[in-house]
């Protein structure tokens, strides 16, 4: 079965952790930022006076004090209280442009207190009263009730801390002194490249802190860096209790009868602990949902005794989870019961019954990767975390979702980033996503200086994450090395996965390209000087999409909008990484000179929509034993904007999708007809585990859209995730209009089109790598000045939470980048918006309905529709 995105049909994913789940746990989200129920003061160590026992205390007034958003940073609450500008916007977080930074202005600049107001519940007298603390950056005094309770050290570390003596039922304080990085490090100019440039990472100390690295500065952000390196509570404090006895950190591990696949043993592993002032004893049991017996024993623990318990079940025929277009992703729960004459504890974990491995038996020994046991052709992207921390699931349910729309089958998160909220991971074992995890080093940076405070944040992540069965592989590291001994502890805490030491070994390459080339070049392969880069498993292979108007409105002035702004616009591209204001601004410009930001910003989504497109075609073709050169797979880089960026990707930091979006999701379909633009062929790829039926037909038109040629292909028969290459080859009349149009249609045994895909192409000569020519880089001024107008009938219907659009050119002229717009009520974009298609070309004649399905459905939602050669409809 393959599994699609179905608009307006998406459940509501059920609240589980794949860490540990228990009911009555009560969240510490701040009021402000968030909607939680506590109200969190924050102030800076400057202006306080007092220790953590004073400031703690139920006595003490916070006058002065900040309302502060928690999770979030000290930066995030000092700009929210106006005391900063915002620092996506324009230059204002450019160093010396009035946000002082870390490393200049010293870490007590940065240190802040934290304090807030909770109740325990009345519930949870006579029990044992717990305090989890999933994330502060980067050190931490936590008070409470005037009584240290915890001290934490690095970035990832997650806590648990008794807290019984220290809280009553009812009304309690909690106060939290956070320091920033020990090294903050500061930007650093390269060794190559054009002047005043810096270095990713800083001058490289960040690296000496168990943190996320790219807040000292990176090419895919600021390349100086966020000023206060992210210090804060990142992620909200939890409290919770329990009777007695606590469980923690559940662990569930299958191992499947293959090739049968028919059986799975199933080991349950949970951890106790005894918190009493004496010896407890009791029945232990666990239960899987859905499998019939219940596994029991009876335990004794010594006083302080920590202990892990193991069963061992065998499931007959399981239901196995599969990554997108594969099958289904269905999940069992693990829920793990001690009880004793009066008292019970419940931890739960939801799983999934699937097996991943991988190898480097191949014919240029890249690593590659088997589901189920079946080879597994990656098509991913390397995932960047909010550069200010500033997400929410919300925000995560969105970017996930256009990842699985998109057709994106594995996330990489990259060493310098993050181990992500729990949510992140829920969604990516909704959708079938795979997780590629690094831990927290690059070649880029120094390494930490205590390998134990590392080591310790490590084994909290791993126990936090190992349960998704989307997580597939272990990294210690980018293009690095490792900490000694990383391979050791994760093999201990976990078993089931692969590990390698670092991103470029062991079967993978090193990465490129990664800013704007030549589309041509990724079909010639030429798009990286350092090579052949269309070939193995290549990490890092990707290119940039200028965002839509709408955000870079939202992301300057608009007096550096147009004529462009270098400065402002290279600042918000890692400064001119990915050469938005020279080759993209020379491409976009190929669709005619653009007189206004308007024009411009329409032309440049066909620029990224060509360059996204040729790249993931491009590796289809390549497609493990199928193609001209052996390919094990890729990770697009990057896969979404951390700030708000020039240097776009499918969506921007706003999430409003680009085209990219819609060109990756065409081109990473399931079954899927594409052309290419060097040797003029069409092939056909099968993403699915079964074999496929197909006929595809070609037709040519000219600029005026008058047919002038077609080809019917013979039926073809696709293997299983197989590619049937060049099934047509299209050869040009001589007498052909400068821009012309190639029409792709795929169709199954049945005649039911299952893949159709529209192709702008021109005359112009490839001239080779180191040129911006060729048919599908240059030569379409035509497009931006000469096209026909046309006309579209266009009728709306809205049921269920969705708004459909039917679509039927009926002008005599193709309609061009057809681009969809939804407003609310304030007159705004609504954001996210979830929409079939977007950015589409219609022929004359041709039919097509889009579904349209915000987040949030406005009472009164406007609907605008405008081709390139078009009106605007309103709606």
């Amino acid at each position: 079965m393959v599994a699609r995105i179905v608009f307006g049909c998406v459940a509501a994913a059920a609240t589980v952790c794949m860490a540990g789940f228990r009911s009555g746990e009560i969240a510490l989200e701040s009021s402000f930022g968030h909607g939680g129920d506590i109200s969190w003061r924050m102030a800076r160590l400057s202006d306080v006076k007092g220790g953590g026992a004073e400031i703690s205390s139920p006595d003490y007034v916070a006058n002065g004090w900040m309302e502060a958003i928690v999770p979030g940073t000290v930066l995030n609450t000092l700009v929210a209280n106006g005391v900063y500008p915002e620092p996506y916007f324009g230059l204002n977080n450019k160093l010396g442009h009035g946000i002082p930074d870390l490393n200049a202005a010293g870490r007590d600049f940065y240190t802040a207190w934290f304090r807030a107001e909770f109740k325990v519940p009345q519930s949870f007298d006579k029990k044992q009263i717990w305090l989890r603390s999933d994330g502060i950056n980067y050190r931490s005094e936590i008070w409470i009730n005037s009584q240290l309770a915890a001290v934490t050290a690095g970035m990832f570390s997650r806590p648990t801390v008794n807290i019984t003596r220290l809280v009553k039922p009812g009304s309690n304080v909690i106060a939290v002194k956070v320091f920033p990085v020990d090294s903050p490090g500061s930007t650093m100019p390269k060794s190559w490249g054009a002047a005043n440039e810096f270095h990713n990472g800083g001058n490289g100390e960040i690296g000496r802190n168990v943190t996320m690295l790219m807040c000292a500065g990176w090419d895919f952000t600021f390349m100086d860096g966020v000023r206060d390196r992210n210090a804060g509570i990142w992620r909200e404090p939890v409290i919770f209790a329990t009777p007695g006895v606590r469980l923690d950190s559940p662990f569930v591990r299958s191992k499947v009868n293959w090739p049968q696949g028919n059986e799975a043993e199933v080991t349950l592993s949970v951890e106790l602990h005894n918190p009493g002032n004496g010896g407890a004893s009791g029945e232990l049991s666990a239960k899987i949902s859905g499998v019939a017996e219940t596994l029991k024993r009876q335990v004794k623990l010594y006083r302080g005794e920590t202990r892990t318990e193991t069963f061992t079940v065998k499931i007959t025929n399981p239901r196995i989870w599969w990554p997108i277009f594969k099958g289904e992703q269905p999940l069992y729960r693990a829920t793990f019961t001690f009880a004793d004459r009066n008292n019970r504890d419940e931890i739960a974990t939801d799983f999934g019954i699937r097996t991943v491995t991988s190898d480097q038996n191949t014919p240029d020994k890249s690593r590659l990767f088997y589901v189920n046991n079946r080879p597994f052709f990656v098509r991913g992207s390397n995932w960047i975390p909010d550069a200010m921390l500033r997400t929410d699931d919300a925000k995560l349910e969105a970017e996930i979702r256009y990842t699985a729309q998109s057709g994106i089958n594995m996330l990489r998160l990259w060493g310098g980033g993050i181990v992500e909220r729990e949510k992140f991971y829920e969604l990516c074992d909704k959708y079938g996503i795979l997780v590629w995890q690094e831990f927290w080093m690059t070649g880029d940076t120094r390494h930490p200086d205590d390998p134990a405070v590392y080591l310790a944040n490590v084994s909290d992540a791993v126990k936090q994450i190992r349960n998704h069965p989307s997580l597939a592989y272990y990294v210690a590291s980018n293009e690095s090395t490792m900490i000694s001994g990383t391979k050791e502890l994760i093999e201990s805490l976990d078993g089931t996965r692969g590990f390698q030491m670092q991103s470029e070994c062991d079967g993978i390459h090193d990465g490129s390209p990664y800013k704007t080339v030549n589309p041509m070049r990724h079909y010639e392969n030429t798009a990286s000087d350092r090579g052949s880069r269309v070939d193995g498993f290549n990490p890092e292979y990707g290119t940039p999409c200028l965002p839509t108007l709408e955000c870079l409105r939202e992301m300057m002035d608009e007096k550096d909008l147009w004529p462009i702004n270098r400065e402002v616009w290279d600042y918000h591209d890692g400064d001119g990484f990915n050469m938005i204001t020279t080759d993209y601004k020379t491409m976009t410009e190929a669709y005619g000179k653009c007189g206004d930001i308007e024009q411009y910003a329409r032309q440049a989504q066909a620029v990224g929509a060509t360059c996204y497109r040729a790249i993931w075609e491009v590796w289809n073709a390549n497609k493990l034993k199928y193609g001209k050169r052996w390919c094990s797979g890729v990770l697009f880089w990057y896969h979404n904007p951390c700030v708000r960026t020039t240097g776009g990707r499918m969506w921007d930091w706003s999430l409003e999708p680009t085209a990219a979006l819609y060109y990756t999701q065409k081109a990473l379909e399931p079954l899927h007809a594409q052309f290419d633009y060097l040797d003029n062929t069409v092939s056909v790829i099968n993403d699915t585990r079964s074999d496929a039926n197909l006929k595809v037909s070609a037709q040519l038109y000219d600029f005026n859209s008058k047919l002038v040629k077609s080809w019917a292909g013979k039926p073809i028969k696709v293997p299983a995730e197989g590619v049937a290459d060049n099934v047509l080859k299209l050869e040009f009349p001589p007498n052909l209009t400068q821009v012309h149009f190639i029409k792709l249609v795929l169709t199954d045994a049945a005649g039911k089109a299952v893949s159709d895909n529209f192709y702008w192409r021109s005359n112009s000569k490839y001239e080779g790598r180191k040129t911006l020519t060729g048919p599908c880089a240059s030569g379409f001024e035509d497009l931006g000045t000469k096209l026909a107008k046309t006309k579209l009938d266009i009728v709306k219907k809205v049921a269920n939470g969705r708004i459909s659009l039917s679509f039927r050119n009926s002008g005599n002229s193709v309609a061009f980048m057809t681009q969809i717009k939804i407003f609310g009520n304030d007159g705004k974009l609504l954001r996210p918006t979830f929409m079939s298609d977007n950015f589409f070309s219609l022929l004359p004649g041709e039919t097509k309905t889009v579904y349209v399905e915000p987040r949030l459905m406005p009472s009164k939602p406007t609907l605008t529709v405008q081709a390139w050669n078009t009106p605007v409809y309103r709606f």
